[in-house]
């Protein structure tokens, strides 16, 4: 009888708390955007819960411009853009005065709890300054056998799936998961010098992999309204009650608490067997990071449960992010296989380089080199960027600047827009990547020499090929840039040679892959959306 006494009151407390809170603000009022049909969702359902990522901000995009607002859960005005010069403002120039919205960073802690990803300005700045020795340039190269041992393996096995089928020529493969299976064994053996054995289904019934398996399509696929409000209430909320997210008992939460633990649980045994181990000077990414954290001054140190935290994200950054970009370029190429043909005749002329210079095998130059390859890797990332949306809060006043004026409700031309402190930014990537001022005509379409264009204006944003990408950004370019980005580039390449130079791919007749919206972009199949992430592809042996 108490409690659901207390609930209404509590629900309406915070409705008017919410309420006060958005009249104390420069209104957005007078931006144009879709009509909200109701106080407690607003918009958010209708763009969380669409069948394809990007459907609701393209068709928003195309009626409003780049930049439009929508009304939030309990009426909050939400300010939506895709404007490349309010994209470069927010991410970097004023990067560290647009704090990650409380919800993103209570749910990212969820599962990586006290990381990179959730510090704050002055922490990240100190993460980020241990962990560069682990990323540069020079380290790099001795990972670059890994990516190519790893890639041949997967390929042998795929090889031993044709055979073993039913026609000895082609196999439906679910490329998706064995390319997550083969990234989670690079991790393990380039950042922690550990054979997980994932791949050759030595692991298949390893809790860690049973952690990592659908984990976000499992906790953030589709919510209910339910949750969509609750979660939205998060920021009226000290970070001492926050905590104890984690202990509530529904799926998503506890999916997540759970694959933390697990990954924890990891972490210290890693640590643990390399404390008794006698090498010194290891080439793993955790030795590095071990040994960067030890030459720091004892005051800006990571403490112990800051590195077990770093150790989850690599564990699920390292990983997940590349397997999906992966498995989005085998898709498209399995659209196009005069894209997939023009990628092994840029391999075997890089081989003839490599003959003539005396040495065995592909190096990091030779894959830089790969113009038309690497545009094909661009292309795959800027159509199918793994995080859709950023999400960013004013933590002050502020003006954003816009690089593409827009019509305000009352006929005003505007080229700024005043916020008020913690005023709510959703960052549209999906529609940035598709803006046809920035890209072209053919924006919305597979055109992988877009990027031979060396004529062609942009803006710039990413660190790589001025794209807005989770596997390049890591929720933003500038200041909060993907640590990894270079990882990622040379492990896609290297494995995307590997597997198009040995196979080709055909889309399968009667198949349709939905775009789904799990907080990252995952490939699923309509029909069988139960199942899972998912994406089968025509699997044939070069001869």
């Amino acid at each position: 009888m108490i409690i659901s006494g207390v609930a209404p009151c509590l629900v309406a407390f915070i409705a008017y708390v919410a309420w006060r809170r958005n009249a104390r603000r420069h209104t957005l009022k007078d931006i144009r955007g879709p009509p909200s049909h109701s106080f407690w969702l607003g918009s958010e359902k209708e763009q969380r819960n669409a069948k394809q990522v990007g459907d609701m901000e393209f068709k928003w995009a195309r009626q409003y411009g780049p930049t439009w607002m929508t009304k939030g859960c309990l009426g909050e005005e939400i300010l939506w853009t895709a404007d490349p010069h309010a994209l470069q403002y927010v991410f970097h120039t004023s990067g560290y005065k647009f704090s990650k919205r409380t919800l993103v960073t209570e749910m990212t802690r969820l599962f990586t709890g006290e990381s990179i990803l959730t510090a704050d300005p002055a922490d990240h700045q100190r993460h980020r300054k241990i962990m560069n020795p682990a990323f540069g340039a020079p380290q790099l190269r001795t990972y670059l056998p890994v990516f190519r041992r790893s890639a041949a393996l997967l390929s042998q096995k795929w090889k031993d799936m044709i055979q073993s089928g039913e026609k000895s020529d082609k196999c439906l493969i679910n490329v998706n998961n064995t390319l997550s299976r083969m990234t989670l064994d690079v991790i393990g053996e380039v950042a922690f010098d550990s054979r997980f054995g994932v791949l050759d289904d030595n692991g298949t019934d390893d809790e860690l992999v049973q952690a990592f398996n659908n984990l976000f399509v499992d906790t953030l696929f589709n919510p209910s309204s339910f949750d969509i409000v609750f979660q939205s209430i998060w920021r009226f909320f000290p970070q001492s009650v926050l905590k104890c997210l984690k202990y509530l008992p529904r799926k998503e939460y506890r999916r997540f608490a759970t694959y933390l633990k697990i990954a924890i649980r990891t972490a210290k045994t890693i640590i643990d067997e390399k404390a008794a181990g006698t090498e010194k000077g290891g080439k793993d990414i955790i030795s590095i990071l071990v040994q960067s954290n030890h030459e720091e001054d004892p005051r800006a140190r990571l403490s112990e449960g800051e590195m077990l935290s770093q150790i989850a994200t690599l564990l699920l950054g390292g990983h997940d992010t590349t397997a999906s970009t992966l498995t989005w370029l085998l898709y498209e190429l399995s659209k196009h296989p005069e894209d997939q043909q023009r990628i092994r005749d840029e391999i075997k002329a890089a081989k003839v380089n490599v003959a003539a210079r005396g040495e065995d095998d592909l190096q990091p130059i030779d894959f830089n080199n790969m113009d038309f390859t690497n545009a094909v890797i661009k292309e795959g990332l800027r159509l199918h960027p793994i995080a859709p949306t950023l999400y960013r809060e004013a933590d002050s006043d502020d003006v954003i600047p816009l690089s593409q004026p827009i019509e305000t409700k009352s006929g005003k031309i505007i080229h700024e827009i005043p916020v008020s402190k913690g005023q709510g930014i959703s960052a549209s990537i999906c529609t940035y990547n598709r803006l046809q001022s920035v890209w072209g005509e053919d924006a919305d379409e597979w055109n992988p020499s877009r990027f031979l264009d060396n004529g062609r204006e942009k803006s710039s944003l990413g660190v790589f090929a001025n794209l807005c990408s989770y596997v390049f950004q890591t929720k933003a370019a500038g200041i909060r840039g993907c640590i990894g980005w270079r990882f990622a580039v040379l492990e896609i390449q290297a494995v995307l040679v590997e597997l198009v130079e040995n196979f080709e791919y055909q889309f399968p007749e009667g198949v349709e892959i939905v775009r789904s919206n799990a907080g990252l972009m995952a490939p699923m199949v309509e029909g069988k959306l139960h199942e899972g992430s998912q994406l089968p592809l025509e699997v044939s042996v070069i001869a």
